[in-house]
Protein backbone atom coordinates (compact mmCIF):
# COMPACT_ATOMS: atom_id res chain seq x y z
CA UNK A 1 0.00 0.00 0.00
CA UNK A 2 1.00 3.53 -1.05
CA UNK A 3 2.59 5.98 1.45
CA UNK A 4 -0.83 8.23 0.97
CA UNK A 5 -3.12 5.42 1.29
CA UNK A 6 -1.11 4.37 4.58
CA UNK A 7 -1.37 7.21 6.07
CA UNK A 8 -4.50 8.33 5.43
CA UNK A 9 -5.96 4.63 7.29
CA UNK A 10 -3.40 4.62 9.91
CA UNK A 11 -2.89 8.53 11.15
CA UNK A 12 -5.24 10.68 12.06
CA UNK A 13 -7.27 10.70 9.26
CA UNK A 14 -11.14 9.71 9.44
CA UNK A 15 -13.11 10.55 12.54
CA UNK A 16 -15.29 7.81 14.36
CA UNK A 17 -18.73 8.45 14.76
CA UNK A 18 -18.45 9.62 18.19
CA UNK A 19 -16.39 12.46 17.14
CA UNK A 20 -16.90 15.94 18.26
CA UNK A 21 -19.84 18.07 16.52
CA UNK A 22 -18.33 20.22 13.78
CA UNK A 23 -16.34 23.12 14.57
CA UNK A 24 -15.52 22.12 17.92
CA UNK A 25 -11.85 22.10 19.37
CA UNK A 26 -10.85 19.60 21.51
CA UNK A 27 -7.83 19.35 24.10
CA UNK A 28 -5.31 17.71 23.24
CA UNK A 29 -6.28 14.67 25.93
CA UNK A 30 -9.43 14.48 24.38
CA UNK A 31 -8.49 13.61 21.21
CA UNK A 32 -8.66 10.30 19.81
CA UNK A 33 -9.44 9.65 16.23
CA UNK A 34 -10.09 6.49 14.26
CA UNK A 35 -10.15 5.01 11.37
CA UNK A 36 -12.48 2.98 9.11
CA UNK A 37 -10.52 -0.47 7.92
CA UNK A 38 -10.94 -0.26 4.15
CA UNK A 39 -11.90 3.34 3.45
CA UNK A 40 -9.37 4.93 1.33
CA UNK A 41 -9.35 8.88 2.38
CA UNK A 42 -6.73 11.90 0.83
CA UNK A 43 -6.34 14.13 3.50
CA UNK A 44 -6.27 17.56 2.82
CA UNK A 45 -4.62 19.93 5.42
CA UNK A 46 -6.65 23.85 4.54
CA UNK A 47 -6.19 27.27 6.08
CA UNK A 48 -8.90 29.28 6.02
CA UNK A 49 -8.40 33.60 5.28
CA UNK A 50 -11.39 36.49 4.61
CA UNK A 51 -10.92 39.18 2.45
CA UNK A 52 -8.69 40.72 4.93
CA UNK A 53 -6.37 38.17 5.49
CA UNK A 54 -7.18 36.97 8.77
CA UNK A 55 -7.34 33.05 9.78
CA UNK A 56 -11.47 31.60 9.69
CA UNK A 57 -11.55 29.36 12.44
CA UNK A 58 -14.67 28.35 12.68
CA UNK A 59 -16.07 26.97 9.71
CA UNK A 60 -18.26 23.83 9.36
CA UNK A 61 -17.89 20.56 6.95
CA UNK A 62 -20.85 21.93 5.03
CA UNK A 63 -19.16 25.33 4.15
CA UNK A 64 -16.38 23.15 1.87
CA UNK A 65 -16.10 21.84 -1.53
CA UNK A 66 -13.32 19.68 -2.70
CA UNK A 67 -12.92 19.30 -6.59
CA UNK A 68 -10.57 15.97 -7.74
CA UNK A 69 -9.45 16.99 -11.49
CA UNK A 70 -12.60 19.37 -11.60
CA UNK A 71 -15.36 16.95 -10.35
CA UNK A 72 -16.65 17.43 -6.97
CA UNK A 73 -15.86 15.15 -4.30
CA UNK A 74 -18.09 14.21 -1.08
CA UNK A 75 -16.49 15.19 2.00
CA UNK A 76 -16.13 12.26 3.73
CA UNK A 77 -13.52 13.61 6.63
CA UNK A 78 -13.85 17.46 8.43
CA UNK A 79 -11.20 18.13 11.54
CA UNK A 80 -12.10 21.97 13.36
CA UNK A 81 -9.74 21.19 16.36
CA UNK A 82 -6.19 21.92 17.40
CA UNK A 83 -3.79 20.49 14.44
CA UNK A 84 -0.12 19.67 15.94
CA UNK A 85 3.15 20.37 14.02
CA UNK A 86 5.91 17.79 13.12
CA UNK A 87 7.97 20.68 11.70
CA UNK A 88 11.81 20.72 10.46
CA UNK A 89 12.65 24.70 10.18
CA UNK A 90 15.73 25.98 7.69
CA UNK A 91 16.94 29.31 7.99
CA UNK A 92 19.36 31.09 5.57
CA UNK A 93 22.44 32.29 7.18
CA UNK A 94 24.30 33.06 4.27
CA UNK A 95 26.65 36.44 4.10
CA UNK A 96 23.79 38.48 3.35
CA UNK A 97 22.14 37.77 6.36
CA UNK A 98 25.01 39.06 8.03
CA UNK A 99 23.06 42.01 9.49
CA UNK A 100 19.42 40.42 10.23
CA UNK A 101 20.60 36.85 11.75
CA UNK A 102 20.07 38.21 15.10
CA UNK A 103 16.26 39.29 13.98
CA UNK A 104 16.15 36.02 12.33
CA UNK A 105 16.31 34.14 15.14
CA UNK A 106 14.44 36.27 17.71
CA UNK A 107 11.79 35.27 15.22
CA UNK A 108 12.33 31.59 15.29
CA UNK A 109 12.60 32.14 18.68
CA UNK A 110 9.20 33.14 18.79
CA UNK A 111 7.84 30.59 16.80
CA UNK A 112 9.75 27.62 18.90
CA UNK A 113 7.97 28.86 22.21
CA UNK A 114 4.59 28.99 20.34
CA UNK A 115 4.69 25.13 20.04
CA UNK A 116 2.45 23.22 21.99
CA UNK A 117 3.52 20.24 24.31
CA UNK A 118 2.35 17.63 21.63
CA UNK A 119 4.29 19.25 18.82
CA UNK A 120 8.07 18.58 18.41
CA UNK A 121 10.61 20.28 15.67
CA UNK A 122 14.01 19.89 14.39
CA UNK A 123 16.21 23.77 13.63
CA UNK A 124 18.37 23.84 10.90
CA UNK A 125 20.72 26.58 9.35
CA UNK A 126 21.78 26.55 5.61
CA UNK A 127 24.61 28.87 3.45
CA UNK A 128 27.09 26.81 1.87
CA UNK A 129 26.59 24.54 4.63
CA UNK A 130 23.71 22.54 6.02
CA UNK A 131 23.39 22.03 9.44
CA UNK A 132 20.39 20.35 11.34
CA UNK A 133 19.90 19.14 14.78
CA UNK A 134 19.73 15.44 15.05
CA UNK A 135 16.27 14.54 16.56
CA UNK A 136 12.98 15.85 16.90
CA UNK A 137 11.77 17.10 20.21
CA UNK A 138 9.15 18.80 21.85
CA UNK A 139 11.74 20.72 24.33
CA UNK A 140 11.93 24.37 23.64
CA UNK A 141 14.90 25.12 25.75
CA UNK A 142 16.57 22.67 23.53
CA UNK A 143 15.58 24.06 20.79
CA UNK A 144 16.36 27.55 21.46
CA UNK A 145 19.97 26.53 22.73
CA UNK A 146 20.38 25.11 19.33
CA UNK A 147 19.32 28.31 17.46
CA UNK A 148 21.32 30.35 19.32
CA UNK A 149 24.30 28.18 19.99
CA UNK A 150 24.83 25.81 17.09
CA UNK A 151 23.82 28.19 13.86
CA UNK A 152 26.83 29.28 12.22
CA UNK A 153 27.54 31.70 9.17
CA UNK A 154 29.03 30.54 5.89
CA UNK A 155 28.61 32.02 2.17
CA UNK A 156 26.33 30.55 -0.35
CA UNK A 157 22.92 29.90 -0.51
CA UNK A 158 22.27 26.02 -0.55
CA UNK A 159 18.00 26.88 -1.07
CA UNK A 160 17.07 23.80 -2.31
CA UNK A 161 19.31 21.06 -0.88
CA UNK A 162 18.40 23.27 2.38
CA UNK A 163 14.34 22.18 1.62
CA UNK A 164 15.33 18.37 0.35
CA UNK A 165 17.52 18.06 3.63
CA UNK A 166 14.24 19.39 5.55
CA UNK A 167 12.25 16.88 3.87
CA UNK A 168 14.68 14.04 4.40
CA UNK A 169 14.47 14.53 8.45
CA UNK A 170 11.01 14.19 7.96
CA UNK A 171 10.89 10.70 5.94
CA UNK A 172 9.96 8.75 9.31
CA UNK A 173 7.83 11.10 10.68
CA UNK A 174 3.49 10.04 10.71
CA UNK A 175 0.75 12.50 9.42
CA UNK A 176 1.19 16.30 8.86
CA UNK A 177 4.34 17.18 7.98
CA UNK A 178 5.85 20.57 7.29
CA UNK A 179 9.22 21.85 5.96
CA UNK A 180 9.78 25.91 7.36
CA UNK A 181 12.16 27.62 5.19
CA UNK A 182 13.35 31.25 5.60
CA UNK A 183 15.73 33.23 2.85
CA UNK A 184 16.55 36.62 1.44
CA UNK A 185 17.93 35.37 -1.90
CA UNK A 186 18.07 32.97 -4.77
CA UNK A 187 19.62 29.55 -4.61
CA UNK A 188 23.48 29.79 -5.02
CA UNK A 189 25.00 26.72 -3.89
CA UNK A 190 22.73 23.39 -4.14
CA UNK A 191 24.26 20.43 -5.55
CA UNK A 192 21.84 18.18 -4.91
CA UNK A 193 18.36 19.42 -5.44
CA UNK A 194 16.50 21.71 -7.45
CA UNK A 195 13.03 23.87 -7.30
CA UNK A 196 12.03 21.07 -9.48
CA UNK A 197 13.07 17.59 -7.82
CA UNK A 198 11.67 19.34 -4.39
CA UNK A 199 8.37 20.16 -6.16
CA UNK A 200 8.23 16.61 -7.28
CA UNK A 201 8.81 15.19 -3.88
CA UNK A 202 6.80 16.95 -1.81
CA UNK A 203 3.68 16.67 -4.28
CA UNK A 204 4.31 12.11 -4.38
CA UNK A 205 5.41 12.27 -0.75
CA UNK A 206 3.40 14.56 0.78
CA UNK A 207 5.07 17.49 2.52
CA UNK A 208 3.59 20.81 3.63
CA UNK A 209 6.22 23.55 2.88
CA UNK A 210 5.85 27.33 4.62
CA UNK A 211 7.97 30.03 3.34
CA UNK A 212 8.92 33.38 4.41
CA UNK A 213 11.06 35.57 2.21
CA UNK A 214 12.63 38.78 2.62
CA UNK A 215 14.04 42.00 0.75
CA UNK A 216 17.30 42.65 2.67
CA UNK A 217 19.56 45.43 1.90
CA UNK A 218 23.72 44.97 2.45
CA UNK A 219 26.18 47.06 1.01
CA UNK A 220 23.75 48.76 -1.02
CA UNK A 221 22.55 45.87 -2.90
CA UNK A 222 18.82 44.67 -1.95
CA UNK A 223 18.49 40.70 -2.26
CA UNK A 224 15.24 38.80 -2.91
CA UNK A 225 14.41 35.93 -2.31
CA UNK A 226 13.87 33.20 -4.63
CA UNK A 227 10.64 32.99 -7.01
CA UNK A 228 10.22 29.38 -6.63
CA UNK A 229 9.39 29.51 -2.87
CA UNK A 230 5.82 31.41 -3.81
CA UNK A 231 5.35 28.42 -6.50
CA UNK A 232 6.83 25.72 -3.66
CA UNK A 233 4.70 27.03 -0.77
CA UNK A 234 1.37 27.60 -3.01
CA UNK A 235 1.77 24.23 -4.85
CA UNK A 236 1.90 22.27 -1.28
CA UNK A 237 -0.67 24.14 0.39
CA UNK A 238 1.76 25.94 2.55
CA UNK A 239 1.93 29.71 2.86
CA UNK A 240 4.33 32.41 1.79
CA UNK A 241 5.34 35.78 3.26
CA UNK A 242 7.42 38.22 1.35
CA UNK A 243 8.57 40.83 3.50
CA UNK A 244 10.23 44.10 2.63
CA UNK A 245 11.40 44.72 6.48
CA UNK A 246 13.60 42.50 9.02
CA UNK A 247 11.20 43.95 11.72
CA UNK A 248 8.08 42.48 10.17
CA UNK A 249 10.11 38.33 10.50
CA UNK A 250 8.62 38.11 14.61
CA UNK A 251 4.85 38.70 13.73
CA UNK A 252 5.29 36.25 10.64
CA UNK A 253 6.88 33.18 12.39
CA UNK A 254 4.05 33.41 14.69
CA UNK A 255 1.34 34.16 12.08
CA UNK A 256 2.52 30.32 10.84
CA UNK A 257 2.90 28.65 13.90
CA UNK A 258 -0.84 30.17 14.71
CA UNK A 259 -1.91 28.96 11.00
CA UNK A 260 -0.42 25.59 10.64
CA UNK A 261 -2.60 25.12 14.73
CA UNK A 262 -5.57 26.38 13.39
CA UNK A 263 -5.63 24.26 9.65
CA UNK A 264 -8.64 21.96 8.94
CA UNK A 265 -8.41 18.34 7.98
CA UNK A 266 -10.57 17.56 5.09
CA UNK A 267 -10.65 14.53 3.26
CA UNK A 268 -12.41 12.37 0.46
CA UNK A 269 -12.40 8.88 -0.92
CA UNK A 270 -11.05 9.35 -4.41
CA UNK A 271 -13.41 7.10 -7.45
CA UNK A 272 -10.52 6.60 -9.43
CA UNK A 273 -6.77 5.54 -8.19
CA UNK A 274 -5.09 5.32 -11.22
CA UNK A 275 -1.20 6.23 -9.84
CA UNK A 276 -1.10 10.19 -11.56
CA UNK A 277 -1.02 13.33 -10.25
CA UNK A 278 -4.35 14.81 -10.04
CA UNK A 279 -5.51 18.54 -9.44
CA UNK A 280 -7.04 19.15 -6.46
CA UNK A 281 -9.21 22.61 -5.79
CA UNK A 282 -11.24 23.58 -2.32
CA UNK A 283 -13.72 25.75 -2.19
CA UNK A 284 -15.10 27.57 0.81
CA UNK A 285 -19.17 28.14 -0.47
CA UNK A 286 -18.69 31.61 2.35
CA UNK A 287 -18.95 34.73 0.03
CA UNK A 288 -15.40 36.84 1.08
CA UNK A 289 -13.14 33.70 2.35
CA UNK A 290 -10.64 31.60 0.26
CA UNK A 291 -9.11 28.04 1.10
CA UNK A 292 -5.51 27.19 0.67
CA UNK A 293 -4.22 23.88 0.49
CA UNK A 294 -2.25 21.51 -1.77
CA UNK A 295 -3.24 21.58 -5.40
CA UNK A 296 -2.39 18.05 -6.44
CA UNK A 297 -2.48 14.70 -5.06
CA UNK A 298 -0.69 11.02 -6.44
CA UNK A 299 -4.17 8.81 -6.79
CA UNK A 300 -2.08 5.93 -5.54
CA UNK A 301 -2.90 2.50 -6.71
CA UNK A 302 -3.89 0.14 -3.73
CA UNK A 303 -1.45 -3.41 -3.73
CA UNK A 304 -4.55 -4.89 -1.84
Amino acid sequence: MTRSIFAALFSVLVISQTAAPAGARQSPQQQAPAFRAGVETVPIFTTVIDDKGRLVPDLEKQDFEIFDNDKKQEVTLFKSDIQFITVVAMLDTSGSMTFNLPLVKQAAESFILRLLPEDKARIGSFDDKIIISQVFTHDRDELVRFLHEEIQYGNGTKLWDAVDAGMNGLVREQGRRVVLVFTDGDDSASRHATLDSVLKRAQTEEYLVYAIGLRSQILGITTKPDKGLRKLAEETGGGYFELTKAADLNATFTRVADELHRQYVLGFSPTTLDGKLHKLEVRVTKPGMVARARRTYVAAKSDR
